[in-house]
Formats: C-alpha cells, sequence, structure tokens
C-alpha cells in the first residue's frame, strides 16, 4: 500500500496524472497568443499605412530621383545618373551660399525664439491679473497661417505703404524712411528672421512653460532659506530641469526652421541676389521652377543627412551630459 501512494506520488510529480489539455483547448490558446501579438497592430495599421504612404514612399522616390537625370522638360529622357547630380552639386555656388544663409536663417531663428519664449515662459509661470488671457493671447501667432503671417509682414516691411520703415528711420537704424531692408542684401535676411521669431516664440512659450510648472516648488523654498539668490535658483534648479526640455525643443525648432521656407518665399522669394536663398527655397524653385527634380532631389538628400548628423550628435551630446 505504501509503495503505491509513492508511485502514484511521484507519477503526479511526473506529470503523468496531470490532466491533458485536449488539441481544442491548444488551439485556443495559440489563438490568443497570436491574437495578442497581432491584434495591436492591426489596430494600428491606417495609421502605419498612411505614414508610409505620406513620408516613407515619397522618401524613397525622392532618394531613387537623386541618382537620375529627372527633368520634367525632358519627359522622356529620364535616364540613369549615378553620382553626377551630388558631384554638380559640389561645385554649385548657389546651394553653398544657400546652405550658409540656412545656417543664418536656422542659427538667428532659433536662438531669438529661445531666448524670448523662455523670458515669457518664465513671467507666464507667476500669479498675476489676467495671466490667463495673456497665456491664450500667446497662442496667437501660431494659429494664424504662416503664409499669411508672412504676406502680413512683407506689407509691414512695405517701404510705401508698411510702417516699419518709418519706425526704423525714426531710431536710426537706416538713412530713408522709405528703405525697406527686404531690398538690401547685406540686412534682407532680418526680415524673415523676424516674422520667424514673431511666429516661434509661442512653442518655446508653452512647452517652457510646462516644463517649468513640473518643478516642485519645495527646491526653490529650500534654496531661499539657505540664502540662495533667484540667479542661483534659475541656474541651479530651473536651468537642470528645464534641459531635457531645452535639448528636445531647440533640436525640433532647428530641423523645423531649416526645412521652412514659408516665409521666406512670400517675403522675398530667395532675393535680392540670392541674399536670403536657403536650401529649402533652393530645392522648391529647382523642383517647380527649373523642373529639373534629379536635381532637386540630391539637394535633398544632402539636407536630410545633415539634419540627422545634427540630431545625432545633439542627442549624444544630451546623453553624455545626462550621465556626468
Amino acid at each position: 500500500m505504501e509503495g503505491q501512494t509513492i508511485k502514484s506520488a511521484n507519477n503526479t510529480v511526473l506529470g503523468r496524472n496531470s490532466p491533458r489539455l485536449s488539441p481544442h483547448r491548444k488551439t485556443s490558446m495559440f489563438s490568443a497568443k497570436m491574437r495578442s501579438v497581432f491584434e495591436p497592430w492591426l489596430y494600428l495599421s491606417p495609421a502605419i499605412i498612411l505614414l508610409v504612404l505620406v513620408m516613407f514612399l515619397p522618401l524613397v522616390i525622392g532618394f531613387t530621383y537623386s541618382f537620375q537625370h529627372y527633368s520634367l522638360f525632358r519627359p522622356n529622357d529620364i535616364t540613369w545618373a549615378g553620382f553626377a547630380n551630388f558631384e554638380q552639386l559640389w561645385s554649385d555656388w548657389k546651394f553653398w551660399k544657400a546652405l550658409k544663409n540656412t545656417v543664418w536663417w536656422t542659427f538667428g531663428s532659433v536662438s531669438i525664439q529661445f531666448i524670448l519664449g523662455l523670458g515669457l515662459a518664465l513671467l507666464l509661470n507667476r500669479t498675476f491679473p489676467a495671466r490667463r488671457l495673456i497665456q491664450a493671447l500667446v497662442f496667437l501667432p501660431w494659429a494664424v497661417p504662416t503664409f499669411l503671417s508672412g504676406l502680413t509682414w512683407a506689407w509691414l516691411f512695405n517701404p510705401v505703404i508698411g510702417p516699419l520703415p518709418k519706425i526704423l528711420y525714426a531710431v536710426g537704424l537706416t538713412d530713408s524712411a522709405y528703405e525697406s531692408i527686404l531690398a538690401d542684401p547685406a540686412i534682407a535676411m532680418w526680415g524673415p528672421i523676424t516674422a520667424n521669431v514673431w511666429f516661434g516664440i509661442p512653442f518655446f512659450a508653452i512647452t517652457l512653460l510646462a516644463a517649468l510648472q513640473s518643478i516642485p516648488k519645495d527646491l526653490y523654498e529650500a534654496a531661499a532659506m539657505d540664502g540662495a539668490s533667484a540667479w542661483q535658483g534659475f541656474t541651479k534648479i530651473t536651468l537642470p530641469f528645464l534641459a531635457p526640455m531645452i535639448a528636445i525643443t531647440v533640436m525640433l525648432r532647428t530641423i523645423w526652421i531649416a526645412n521652412f521656407p514659408d516665409f521666406i518665399y512670400t517675403m522675398t522669394k530667395g532675393g535680392p541676389a540670392n541674399s536670403t536663398e536657403i536650401v529649402a527655397t533652393y530645392i522648391f524653385t529647382t523642383a517647380f521652377r527649373r523642373l529639373d527634380f534629379g536635381y532637386a532631389s540630391a539637394v535633398a538628400m544632402v539636407l536630410l543627412l545633415l539634419l540627422l548628423a545634427y540630431a545625432f550628435i545633439l542627442l549624444n551630446m544630451r546623453r553624455i551630459q545626462a550621465k556626468g
């Protein structure tokens, strides 16, 4: 009797007397497992298909165009070019001038937007009358269509009917009340930069304000009790907490502005004398005025690689700083 009990226990341990799953039960469990794996992708499939059609597919097509002689002036003479478009780009002075202007346009816009946006975020983080109303009005430039904003700023800089030339002359920045900075190659870039700064301040203000409101107030109270000044609280508490958000917002705005030809095209169309031509407008004019899609695609691929390299370097610098 004792031996039979031990044998039965051993069989139970080995699983010989354990209940077996029926084939139907095994199939049901397998189906449930497969459903748990593929069901989320099924729900995401409309968005994935849209992204592929709108972003990935045009990117692949543009990449193939960059290695072809693809001009709509010769639609029946599309041939493989290899690296000829990129070799032409290397000796294209208009491209290098546009690249130089892109750096100036992007750095000037982002730096001023960030400084003014951070100051506005610090102001809105305080309690004062009509603060909610001011926060709502901050969104106004961001809500206006960029094409309409560009036309408005072009009118403001108009030397005949615009008020800004007269204001600049009154403060001594120009030599004539009928002088427009948009017509001077030396300073024409300041016109689109001014419009872009007005348009982009809300982005920095709102995102940095959200980050400021997430900082614990106890840290400032403890710092004040230890005798820290307002500047020390800003540099030792505010900036370290804002660093991740600053890195992301600066990176995003840099990429967006480098690819943002709206203000330049509506205000100056790249002139005078190519002084405001950036790579984005150069791509547009090459593709839709000269109808040379092959060369325009090559320029676009170079801009894409430069922006990817910038994002990679910035993110790695941020990662190294966070580890340190």
